[in-house]
């Protein structure tokens, strides 16, 4: 059986070190990142500029990004990113003027979107019309209104849904853990916010709402994407198996540090395991670690 090597839905890096964040970490330069990548056996990553200042100490430009990975054309693709803020910031911006530009450069998506505006937000659903007219998958971190990064939503998830339902031709990648929390169906309003552990019960709001949408897509990078399916492993491979065609290999590496730590590399060796002891089949195995990848950037 041929183990292969991944595709990175999830990547982040800068050009050089500028100012570190509070506690001293920062973003992989590119030799950084290439460096884990080549620890890890990931033989590709999609980079997210980070361009809003919800969820920034350095900024990533969509001009950075887009260089570094003409650069690096064997070893990086890109998403481009849009502030919902941008244009007029009033909710009519006609944001294909950005996307059409982006996607001429080589762009294959948007994100990763940090803004601190509800889901809801009249400039949020312009940027997610324009998304779904360029056929432009969007990658969103999810938030609280009370000072921290992401798009905004509440328990249950309502105003995702009420998007998955709008833009059904959109494909969302869901990632964070007030995304991944509700793959079980115990979580509450307190573990919601946070990254549960142990067994998963029936009933989960994620698995309920990837039933129900078929635009909607998973970003298993993290503690939040990885935490959710290895929590619980056989549930988590029946997870892989059910929705094999929607999920996607991702890292979301963050800091140079992040190689000495599991819940942020461990996702390629679980995988690997789980197809090497036929817990999952060598489809899911493939699709998810690279073929998925594969077909959204040759679309």
């Amino acid at each position: 059986m041929e183990l292969v090597k991944k595709i990175d839905m999830h990547a982040h890096t800068i050009r050089t070190h500028g100012i570190p964040r509070p506690g001293g970490s920062h973003f992989a330069t590119v030799p950084e990142l290439l460096q884990m990548y080549d620890k890890i056996g990931v033989e590709k990553g999609v980079l997210l500029p980070s361009i809003s200042p919800d969820c920034a100490h350095e900024i990533s430009t969509n001009e950075d990004i887009y260089e570094i990975t003409q650069a690096n054309p064997t070893r990086f693709a890109f998403h481009c990113n849009i502030d919902p803020r941008m244009g007029d910031n009033n909710g009519e911006s006609d944001f294909t003027y950005y996307l059409d530009h982006y996607k001429a450069l080589g762009a294959r998506g948007v994100g990763e979107l940090t803004a601190n505006l509800w889901f809801d937000d009249p400039r949020v659903l312009a940027l997610f019309k324009a998304c779904e007219a360029r056929d432009m998958p969007v990658t969103f971190h999810i938030g609280t209104p009370e000072g921290e990064y992401g798009l905004i939503d509440t328990f249950g998830l309502p105003r995702l849904e009420e998007c998955l339902q709008a833009f059904p031709k959109l494909r969302f990648f869901g990632h964070s853990q007030r995304f991944w929390s509700g793959i079980s169906g115990d979580v509450d309003e307190a573990a919601f916010h946070g990254w549960p552990q142990g067994k998963v019960t029936p009933g989960g709001r994620v698995v309920e709402l990837m039933r129900r949408y078929p635009n909607l897509c998973g970003d298993l990078s993290a503690g939040s994407g990885f935490g959710a399916i290895s929590r619980d492993p056989e549930f988590g491979y029946a997870f892989l198996e059910e929705f094999q065609d929607r999920l996607y290999f991702a890292l979301d590496l963050c800091d140079p540090a992040n190689i000495t730590q599991p819940i942020r590399i461990g996702l390629a060796a679980f995988l690997d395991d789980a197809v090497t002891r036929g817990k999952i089949s060598y489809e899911a195995y493939y699709k998810i670690s690279r073929g998925n990848a594969e077909r959204h950037l040759q679309a």
